[in-house]
Formats: C-alpha cells, sequence, structure tokens
C-alpha cells in the first residue's frame, strides 16, 4: 500500500511537470501558431532568474512568482516585437529564427554564467509513508500547478479579456473592425507564454537544477506534449501530460527510466499517428 501510494505521488508529479514545461508554449502554439523553439531557453531563465536573485538575498518566494514571470515575460515581448511579428505566417522562417535565438540565449548563457550547474535547494523537507521518503516539495509542485491551470482556464474562460484574446485570436481582420489593438494582443500572449515558462523553470529549479543546456531537455518533452494534445491549448496539453507521463513513470517503475522515456516517445508517436490532429483535435474540439 506504501508503496502505491509513493508510485501515484510519482506518477501525479511527472504529470504536473509536463504541464508546467509545456503550459507557455501551448498558449503561444495553440492560440498564435507559432512555433516556439527557443521555449526551453526561456525555462532555463526562469530557473535563473529563481537562482542567481536567491544568491543575492531576494526571498525565494518573490524570485519564484515575482521576479521570474516577469523577467522572462519581458523578454518574450520583446522577443514577439523585434524577432516573430515581422514574421507571422512563415512557419518555417518562424522556426528557424526561434531556433537561432536558442542557440544564442544558450550561448550567452554560457558565457555571462558559465557552464556549471547551479540551484537552490528544494523547501519544506520530507515526509515518510512506511519505509519511504518523499519530498514535500513534490507535492508543491503538484498543488501549484493545478492552480495554475486553473488560474489560466477561468482567466481565458472567465474574464472579458480572455474572451476578447481568443477571440481576436481566432479571427485578427474582425478584432481589429471592432477596435482591438491586435499587434499588442500579439505581444502579450506571447509575454504570457513566456511568463509561464519562467514560471515553470524557477518552480522546477530546485529539483532539476540549472545549466546554460538544459532547455535542450524541456523543449523535447514540451513540444510532443502540446503536439500530441493537439489546437486546445489547456484541455490538450492537460490531457497529453496525464497519458504520456503516466506511461512514463509506470514504465520506469516496472523497468528503468530509460525505458520510460523511451516508451513515452513511442506513444506519442502512435498517438499522431492515430489522431494525427492530436487529442483535442478529435475529442476535445470545444476545450480551451
Amino acid at each position: 500500500m506504501d508503496q502505491t501510494v509513493i508510485v501515484a505521488i510519482q506518477v501525479l508529479y511527472a504529470i504536473a511537470s509536463l504541464v508546467l514545461i509545456s503550459l507557455g508554449l501551448a498558449i503561444i502554439y495553440g492560440m498564435m501558431r507559432v512555433i516556439n523553439f527557443a521555449h526551453g531557453e526561456f525555462l532555463m531563465l526562469g530557473g535563473y532568474a529563481l537562482v542567481l536573485p536567491m544568491q543575492w538575498g531576494v526571498n525565494r518566494w518573490v524570485a519564484m512568482f515575482i521576479v521570474a514571470p516577469l523577467f522572462v515575460g519581458c523578454v518574450g515581448m520583446v522577443v514577439e516585437r523585434l524577432i516573430i511579428r515581422p514574421l507571422y505566417g512563415r512557419l518555417v522562417d518562424t522556426l528557424l529564427a526561434t531556433w537561432g535565438l536558442s542557440l544564442f540565449l544558450s550561448g550567452l548563457a554560457s558565457t555571462v554564467i558559465g557552464y556549471y550547474q547551479r540551484g537552490a535547494a528544494p523547501p519544506f523537507g520530507s515526509f515518510s509513508i512506511g519505509v519511504y521518503r518523499e519530498s514535500v516539495y513534490t507535492l508543491f509542485v503538484i498543488a501549484v500547478t493545478a492552480l495554475l491551470m486553473s488560474a489560466v482556464y477561468l482567466s481565458f474562460k472567465r474574464t472579458r479579456a480572455g474572451l476578447i484574446a481568443r477571440s481576436a485570436l481566432q479571427n485578427p481582420p474582425m478584432a481589429a473592425a471592432l477596435g482591438v489593438n491586435v499587434e499588442r494582443l500579439y505581444t502579450l500572449s506571447f509575454g504570457l507564454g513566456a511568463a509561464l515558462a519562467g514560471l515553470a523553470g524557477a518552480i522546477l529549479a530546485p529539483i532539476a537544477g540549472v545549466v546554460p543546456a538544459v532547455g535542450a531537455t524541456y523543449i523535447t518533452k514540451a513540444f510532443i506534449t502540446v503536439v500530441g494534445g493537439g489546437a486546445a491549448a489547456l484541455a490538450g496539453t492537460g490531457s497529453a501530460a496525464v497519458l504520456f507521463a503516466s506511461v512514463s513513470q509506470l514504465t520506469a517503475y516496472f523497468a528503468t527510466p530509460v525505458w520510460g522515456e523511451l516508451v513515452m516517445l513511442w506513444v506519442a508517436l502512435l498517438l499522431l499517428r492515430v489522431l494525427p490532429q492530436g487529442i483535442s483535435g478529435r475529442f476535445l474540439r470545444q476545450a480551451i
């Protein structure tokens, strides 16, 4: 029984981690149809925006929930204005531009900060379940992810600004005719996706650590989750994260973590073969 509870917690944590690293990318891709290859580097910047201010004496929670998302969100808005905006509608060009940006940010971090791992010890300590011990921070990550998903859903579904954003991004000419500043909306939407990436990087930094190349680790899982989920940014990403993380963690439990990663990739390939438009393209078409 104790072992079952530990495995369940690890599966929930894996789901929460996938949702965290994918949510910002899902909003940018699902609502703006922009493939952002620099998403992993936004996560990396969020990790450094936690670790470095903490070393300079900034409170952990201020750095995690204020400094990291604000800093990376501002970076995202600058990127949208200078790099992404001239390339809207040119999918391949956008992909290449953001790929180049990812290389630039990774190289810049290596040069300025150094190519070695930095981190911050997870707070809260641990607790016992029978003979097993689990970090309280694991439960914290699960709870924060659930609250974040709920907040984003309510923002897009129940607020006037969210409804305007959804309608404008689906039909820009009509929104512009009604007086909506579409260009500003694009900038804010891209900034929101970047801010969520920064927050995710800060939340996961105490567990995963931060190095300049950590974005490459994040981006693969984020892309297969978003593509597997389909066009619905929240429902699709959440359902794909549940599927992929559960398969990966259960396989890792019965075999090894390497097999868990391989089986998750195989399941993603099979899913895209059966459902080319992703989970939400078939089952959750009306969801956000």
